[in-house]
């Protein structure tokens, strides 16, 4: 793996997120206990991307289904599903994303397999382990996403289902996407690894060592490595100016292992 300042850009990438965690990041708030009872009488929404609900008719009967929540730590979509009846296990590499699991976990009293470890090493998993595995946008904190897909091909069983948010790219051209104008400062692909300036600026920022990816890789990645695609929709953050114009920043794709 290629190290910064002798350090792996991925643990570089698990002490931001659990910086960003302390400061009250939106991707690391648990659902509440409210929610959870909620998502127990059947009331219940999920995010891959910025801001569209997952359509509930991507997911098959989630009763007894093995789960895998990849890069999904947090306490905000395996609770969901462990409401729901699944049997889940979650695999992040930031430590309090990990342990905002565990908080829910105990909080709810359900079980969960939590893992530890970096997605852009080999899975610590079994082939065809998984019914489903579920995977919101962080492909941009890793640099080779053609590995993801093949590892995710690997554990999936036969008929499984991959779910994925991805970010397009978009929200690395612009200096700053809430303040107008928006201003193109940088050429895509967008590679730290490969430019120093971009890693100096992302550090100086605290903001990780993160990647664009193209769609080749992403849409293309999954095909390759034996996905067949059956839906997809785009999305915005929230907010910021990109939201406000309408300009699509993130993507989501339904895909199946074949059965065959």
């Amino acid at each position: 793996m290629l190290e910064l300042n002798g350090k792996k850009y991925t643990d570089i990438n698990a002490k931001t997120i659990d910086g960003w965690v302390e400061n009250g990041w939106t991707w690391g708030i648990p659902i509440s206990h409210e929610e959870y009872l909620r998502a127990q009488n059947g009331e219940w929404n999920v995010v891959l991307t910025g801001s569209k609900y997952v359509p509930k008719e991507w997911f098959p009967a989630l009763k007894d289904r093995k789960i895998l929540g990849l890069a999904s730590g947090g306490g905000q979509q395996m609770p969901v599903f462990s409401a729901l009846g699944a049997c889940c296990t979650v695999l992040d590499y930031s430590d309090r994303q990990l342990e905002n699991e565990k908080i829910v976990a105990k909080r709810e009293n359900y079980s969960i397999d939590i893992i530890k470890a970096d997605m852009s090493q080999r899975f610590p998993f079994d082939d065809c382990e998984f019914d489903i595995i579920f995977h919101p946008v962080s492909n941009c904190y890793i640099e080779d996403v053609f590995h993801v897909w093949n590892e995710c091909y690997r554990v999936l069983k036969k008929g499984g289902v991959l779910l994925a948010g991805m970010d397009n790219g978009m929200n690395f051209l612009f200096e700053d996407i809430y303040k107008g104008p928006l201003t193109v400062v940088n050429k895509l692909p967008f590679n730290p690894l490969k430019d120093n300036k971009l890693y100096n600026k992302l550090d100086n920022a605290k903001d990780g060592v993160q990647f664009s990816h193209t769609i080749e890789e992403q849409i293309g990645g999954q095909l390759k490595a034996g996905f067949v695609l059956t839906d997809l929709y785009e999305d915005t953050d929230k907010d910021g100016l990109l939201h406000e114009y309408n300009i699509p920043q993130y993507i989501a794709t339904r895909a199946i292992k074949p059965e065959k």
